[in-house]
């Protein structure tokens, strides 16, 4: 209450306005989904469904925050990217953290049985968020770039090890000593050598990920990050 001998305990509350002039990267975690997948019985290596409603999850937080530009999603993992220029809460550090996490959390319990009908939720899943500044253009394209090559590298691993263990026989723990010390062309080589898949047929979902850009920005207005990196439509990073 204003005026109330009590106010002064709002001077502990410090300050934690965000770096103006700077972009900002909201990445979201799913917390401990290991155990969530396995309780839920997710498909191995990629469960269709489960991206899915990542991926609306996503669509909801730049449905609601028209600052967000582009998002990025991988696995149980989504990146938000905000104007240069955003003044949304101010700026203010928590606040864009703590809402953006939690639109995509109750997004994702909100529509899981358009996704899973036949699954009952076991528990409820949680998500960790942390946001990160970035001085310029040549940051933020090379930020996408190494989120999308880890979609690479794990996806690759993920689905040449479940296939050894799904199709192979092998225990996980056999599995793993398989791929001790693999590069990319001898998982590409073993993958289609004795299961006959060729990894770059595979969903570009299941690949490079998920990406949505707001429609409205144009390419010839764009003060963003760049031409070679906005689109119009849902548009895929550049190959590995």
């Amino acid at each position: 209450m204003a005026g109330s001998r009590y106010a002064y305990v709002r001077t502990f509350e410090l300050p934690d306005t965000l770096l103006p002039g700077t972009f900002i990267v909201v990445r979201l975690d799913g917390h401990a989904f290991h155990r969530f997948s396995d309780e839920h019985a997710f498909a191995k290596p990629n469960d269709e469904r489960a991206l899915q409603l990542m991926d609306l999850a996503a669509r909801s937080v730049m449905q609601e925050y028209r600052d967000v530009v582009l998002a990025f999603g991988e696995s149980d993992e989504f990146s938000f990217l905000l104007r240069r220029s955003t003044a949304l809460y101010n700026r203010r550090e928590a606040k864009i953290l703590t809402t953006i996490v939690s639109l995509f959390t109750s997004s994702y319990v909100l529509n899981w049985p358009d996704y899973f009908p036949e699954t009952r939720l076991k528990y409820a899943p949680s998500f960790d968020g942390r946001i990160v500044l970035y001085p310029s253009a040549k940051e933020v394209k090379d930020y996408f770039a190494w989120r999308q090559a880890d979609t690479h590298i794990n996806n690759m691993y993920n689905t040449v090890f479940w296939a050894l263990v799904q199709q192979g026989g092998q225990s996980t723990k056999e599995a793993h000593e398989t791929l001790r010390g693999t590069v990319s062309s001898q998982k590409h080589e073993l993958l289609f050598s004795k299961f006959g898949v060729n990894y770059n047929t595979l969903p570009d979902r299941f690949r490079k990920g998920s990406v949505f850009v707001r429609e409205e920005i144009v390419l010839l207005h764009c003060d963003i990050i760049g031409d070679a990196f906005w689109s119009e439509r849902p548009y895929v990073l550049e190959e590995i």
